[in-house]
């Protein structure tokens, strides 16, 4: 006779299997207590001072009333003053909180560079609860790191790992002061590498979703054996809190701005003095290229490492000593590591070729280098643009020979489509460069319908490239 499961069975049989799947995947999930025990002892807390000339009451609230002490977190002295103004008050102390890390035995540390930024004093104090005095050593605003030195000896140092082998996914673990909590552990996932953030084209951020709050920065971003492979820098928010997206220094990063500030006291970067732009779909197919990637020279410094070693506008570079440029953002890393002084071999596409290029890497510079008759008009109705030919003397100021004037552009034009603008310098196309307008129409009618063909321009002294596909005759 057949035997019949009853109901109350099935329910059993499916609650027991989901217990034990519940089970076996808490088993699967990551135990800290390990690393939080060994790495907590290396994990310091840094608070700083500084003398500033405040305003009156620069934390009053409504009906004279002190703000909650949770804003100063938030804002610091960054109150802005009321309407009128106010004259400065006497000199006041304003403090700071951050964390850091120990590198070495004899009293090393690393920290951001914002979280010492100005400071009259730094104070560190370890796990033990003892409270030393630190000495900056260097601060490298461009990556955010600052290397500290404390007189101790003995002290316990993390273990460094290898930021050049995350892969996404992995388990992550945070351990800092948010608040000025001390020790505060918070975990999660590396969400992605490599990632750029505005203003910061040196540093290939590792974001994760690991909580970070005031107070963090600074701090070390764990692997699960311990190491560190990050240093937590910055959140995304629009609350002033943590939304999910916070961004780490990759440790190897911040061990050649450490030990660049421990040796020399500065950091040299590599320089091309070149100016670049993300390659469009568009602009790929006008140079040739089957997919949009690398990064497009936009203009060249005349007194750069590119420039004196054949480095041309227009050239799009795919790689730098074997390793690839996915987008503009990953060439000033690549060139950013290499040593003043140092050759790297370029490869890059020149006239829908590829080439190879080698260039001795320049210095990065302190400062920002500086870069008579009634002109003829012309009109060139295929490319929907009036132009007009280039007094001398602004020639001269772009560091130019030839180029046209762009006057007028027709909003149904192919120019217009392109996004070139009135005002536009434009200095070649299709590669070819254009003198004066009666050359430009000559270039112009010679080349074919229903192809996309690149344009160099200069809009407000910078040198880009468009993409224009012109009209059939």
């Amino acid at each position: 006779m057949k035997r019949m499961i009853r109901p109350l069975s099935l329910w059993m049989l499916f609650a027991a299997t989901l217990l034990a799947w519940q089970s076996a995947s808490a088993r699967g999930l990551p135990d800290f207590t390990v690393l939080v025990e060994e790495a907590a002892p290396g994990v310091v807390n840094i608070s700083t001072s500084r003398t500033v000339q405040s305003r009156d009451n620069p934390f009053q609230g409504f009906g004279g009333q002190e703000l909650p002490e949770i804003f100063r977190h938030f804002f610091g002295d960054r109150f802005p003053a009321p309407p009128g103004g106010q004259a400065p008050g006497r000199p006041q102390e304003r403090q700071s909180l951050g964390s850091g890390f120990i590198i070495s035995e004899d009293g090393y540390l690393l920290t951001n560079a914002h979280v010492v930024e100005g400071a009259d004093e730094i104070l560190v104090r370890l796990n033990d609860r003892r409270e030393l005095q630190a000495e900056l050593v260097g601060s490298d605003e461009r990556t955010d790191v600052a290397l500290l030195k404390v007189d101790a000896e003995d002290l316990p140092p993390l273990k460094l790992g290898d930021s050049d082998t995350l892969k996404v996914g992995e388990w992550v673990a945070a351990i800092g002061s948010p608040f000025g909590f001390d020790y505060s552990v918070t975990a999660g996932i590396i969400s992605a590498i490599d990632r750029t953030l505005p203003r910061d084209a040196y540093v290939p951020f590792i974001q994760t979703d690991v909580a970070i709050n005031p107070g963090n920065s600074g701090g070390p971003l764990f692997n699960l054996d311990g190491e560190v492979i990050g240093i937590n820098s910055q959140i995304f928010t629009r609350s002033g809190g943590f939304m999910g997206l916070s961004f780490a220094i990759p440790i190897n990063v911040a061990m050649d701005v450490a030990d660049q500030l421990r040796e020399d006291g500065q950091v040299r970067r590599g320089w091309l003095g070149v100016m670049i732009q993300p390659v469009s779909r568009d602009l790929a197919e006008s140079f040739g290229m089957e997919g949009p990637s690398g990064a497009l020279i936009a203009d060249l410094d005349p007194e750069g490492p590119a420039a004196r070693d054949g480095l041309q506008a227009g050239d799009v570079i795919l790689e730098v000593d074997g390793s690839s440029v996915h987008d503009s953002s990953t060439l000033p890393r690549l060139i950013g590591r290499a040593a003043p002084g140092s050759e790297v071999e370029l490869e890059l596409m020149r006239d829908g070729e590829r080439r190879q290029l080698t260039i001795t890497v320049g210095d990065w510079p302190d400062a920002e280098r500086a870069t008579a008759s009634r002109p003829q008009e012309s009109h060139q109705a295929r490319l929907g643009v009036s132009v007009g030919e280039l007094e001398r003397a602004e020639r001269e100021e772009l560091g130019i020979e030839g180029g046209v004037r762009v006057r007028d552009v027709d909003p149904d034009g192919a120019a217009a489509a392109a996004g070139i603008r009135p005002g536009d310098v434009l200095v070649s196309i299709d590669h070819q460069a254009v003198s004066d307008p009666a050359q430009l129409v000559e270039l112009v009618s010679g080349l074919s319908a229903d192809r996309a063909v690149p344009v160099r321009l200069y809009r407000d002294g910078r040198s880009l490239f468009v993409a224009l596909r012109l009209a059939s005759d």
